[in-house]
């Protein structure tokens, strides 16, 4: 059954139950854990899914069109993936907000977790979506994960420890039982002496069920020592020199999932992408990195994030950003953790320098900074600093990063280029057809 609409003369309208609705736009945060993104997915537990019940209980949106957003205009600036969080995500659509108090009603139906700061009247025409001129989002990285030293693959240790040695991968994640213990090992493992590379366990290895262990395990020390790596001029010129390949108009196919090179939805364009600022966060320091851009694919951004730091570990060259622009190339890259990343803010340039005849109001999250950082502090800072401390979601991931899981790191290394990957392509092509 479809809704029907009234219009009235002040560019309201009339829902299907007589309430009189208004196009707005709802500025509101939201920490990601525990939903499964922000777009709205029968089944699964999402932000939207957490708004639309609020609209709905708070009175905005009419019983005849509970669950139906599209009879609403429903519309998102910007889709998150899972457990990516959000600052000043931007929803609009023709809701009915009096009488007065409409933001604490929404409120009172959400999680702490999900805040709504407050609304904009817009024109009839408006769409968070397509009248978004940029989007910024921001990753926050453990300064740890640019030192190549720390947290290094299995096959890095093993190779200066000598394939005859046990291994623990890391000192730090084996203590957490999430990686690599050795076999037979059930307590925790002390350190005595250790220099910044490795260590040697020795006879006060704990076990509740083995008595004879070997006594001479190599152990990386990761957490027990502190790195003397840190974020300098050096490692800063080198880092945004390495994200500014990033800045420009290229084809991101290989930053993504399921593009093709050839869909134009795979040309877009990053305005800025800089790391300039280090902040602390339950004890680690973390590095800012800032990306603006129009929009964002899939994955995007947390590719784009986890090549970088490749590099940035020497274990990739720097030459293979602008290969994986190619369309001629096809390479997997690493994916960083989501935890790291939040939407930061959406800017309505064009339209808010826009005189229209009816009224509307200028869509910024600027009269509500105050209540978007305290909600980023206590929300979102909070869980991404407590999710590297006790879960050490960077560090494990850094693990992944060598050659066996992604042997495209070694692409330019190995002597291939495009011109290259152009001829084999061709040449693979003919001897198919010979062979025909």
């Amino acid at each position: 059954m479809s809704t029907t609409t009234t219009t009235t003369g002040d560019g309201a309208d009339l829902s299907g139950g007589g309430e009189e609705r208004r196009k707005v736009a709802i500025i509101l945060a939201f920490c990601g854990v525990g939903y499964l993104g922000m777009q709205r997915n029968p089944g699964a537990k999402t932000i939207e899914g957490e708004l639309e019940e609020a609209l709905f209980h708070a009175g905005a949106v009419s019983e005849i069109d509970r669950g139906k957003p599209k009879q609403y205009d429903f519309t998102r600036c910007a889709r998150t993936d899972k457990g990516v969080s959000a600052v000043g995500q931007v929803v609009s659509g023709r809701f009915c907000v009096d009488p007065p108090g409409f933001v604490d009603r929404l409120n009172a139906n959400l999680p702490d977790q999900i805040r709504v700061f407050g609304y904009k009247r817009v024109t009839p025409s408006f769409s968070s979506k397509k009248f978004c001129d940029r989007r910024r989002y921001v990753y926050l990285l453990p300064v740890f994960a640019l030192d190549p030293f720390t947290h290094r693959d299995r096959e890095a240790v093993m190779a200066s420890l000598g394939s005859g040695e046990e291994y623990v991968k890391c000192f730090e994640c084996s203590e957490r039982g999430r990686k690599n213990k050795i076999t037979g090992v059930v307590g925790k493992l002390k350190v005595d002496s250790f220099d910044a590379k490795s260590v040697d366990v020795r006879s006060d290895i704990l076990s509740n069920s083995f008595s004879a262990l070997r006594t001479d395990v190599k152990v990386e020390a990761l957490s027990e020592v502190k790195s003397k790596f840190c974020y300098g001029e050096e490692e800063k010129e080198r880092f945004n020199r390495i994200l500014s390949y990033y800045v420009g108009s290229h084809n991101f196919h290989n930053f993504t999932t399921r593009m093709k090179a050839d869909d134009p939805a795979a040309n877009r364009s990053i305005i800025s992408f800089t790391a300039n600022t280090v902040i602390i966060l339950d004890g680690i320091d973390f590095i800012k990195c800032e990306v603006l851009g129009q929009s964002f694919m899939l994955h995007q951004i947390r590719k784009m994030m986890g090549l970088a730091v490749a590099i940035m570990r020497n274990c990739a060259p720097e030459s293979l950003i602008n290969t994986a622009f190619s369309k001629d190339v096809n390479i997997t890259v690493p994916m960083a953790p989501e935890v790291g990343l939040y939407l930061d803010e959406c800017f309505f340039t064009s339209y808010n320098n826009t005189q229209f005849e009816d009224m509307h109001e200028e869509v910024s999250l600027e009269a509500y900074k105050e209540e978007a950082e305290a909600f980023k502090l206590k929300h979102i800072y909070s869980h991404i600093g407590s999710a590297e401390r006790r879960y050490g979601s960077v560090a494990l991931w850094l693990h992944s990063l060598n050659y066996r899981n992604y042997p495209d790191l070694n692409y330019d290394r190995s002597g291939h280029n495009t011109e290259q990957v152009l001829v084999y392509k061709t040449q693979d092509t003919t001897e198919i057809q010979s062979q025909s």
